[in-house]
């Protein structure tokens, strides 16, 4: 039966199962796109507590273990973006998950490059892997870490650019970007909904801070010596 999709704040019972689900595209050759970021969030946060992708259930690869003391499920639907839905919500009926317990990480084009933000509801922004999860729960009110990738550049389609790896300038920062993601889902997952907004919300405005145009992710020289010095202590996806 499908648990109500009333948002409330997550509880902190220790015994909590939380269900962390990056959305993104199986196979090796969309593994460093754009539109995989949700899929390289969680395999970094799973890398950093000893966690490993070793079975398949509801058409999504699944990770479980602890992360502090809370039990995790970490998943990676494999069913292709457009019908990530699917797989959500076999997870959430099977382990009875309280959609308050749910995070969906994922990307997004109208936000600005290398910015976080998370949102305890809401329409999908025409990201269609949202859009499925919100039309298979019945609801949109399940929390979300959306991570900005920035619009394309020129006339460039944006259904070609989510399916683009990031140029290496780009994949210095997104490789701190990831890193502060997965510091912001065990901060959710601490202290609510309320806190990972007031922690994480506009900490990924670099652009403003450091003189970075925010749709390409390019430093200027301003910037350019603390994001190297931050690099040596970052993970790129493998």
């Amino acid at each position: 039966m499908l648990v109500s999709g009333r948002y409330q704040r997550p509880t902190m019972n220790i015994m909590d199962t939380y269900l962390i689900v990056g959305l993104g595209n199986p196979g090796k050759s969309y593994a460093k796109h754009r539109h995989n970021i949700g899929f390289q969030i969680v395999d970094l946060l799973a890398r950093r507590h000893g966690l490993s992708f070793d079975r398949k259930q509801q058409q999504a690869e699944i990770a479980s273990g602890m992360i502090g003391p809370h039990k995790v499920l970490l998943a990676k639907p494999q069913t292709f973006m457009n019908k990530s839905g699917v797989s959500v919500r076999g997870l959430v009926n099977f382990y009875k998950i309280p959609l308050s317990n749910l995070l969906v990480v994922a990307d997004h084009l109208d936000l600005e490059f290398a910015k976080l933000r998370f949102r305890p509801n809401g329409s999908s922004g025409g990201q269609n892997g949202i859009k499925s999860i919100i039309a298979e729960l019945g609801t949109q009110e399940f929390p979300r870490l959306m991570v900005g990738i920035g619009r394309p550049p020129g006339r460039m389609d944006p259904a070609a650019y989510v399916l683009q790896d990031y140029s290496a300038e780009q994949e210095v920062e997104m490789a701190i970007v990831r890193q502060e993601a997965v510091d912001g889902v065990e901060l959710w997952m601490k202290e609510g909904m309320l806190g990972a907004m007031n922690n994480v919300n506009g900490k990924g405005e670099r652009g403003k801070e450091k003189g970075e145009t925010p749709r390409g992710g390019q430093k200027a020289e301003s910037g350019k010596q603390d994001t190297e010095s931050k690099k040596r202590d970052t993970e790129s996806i493998s």
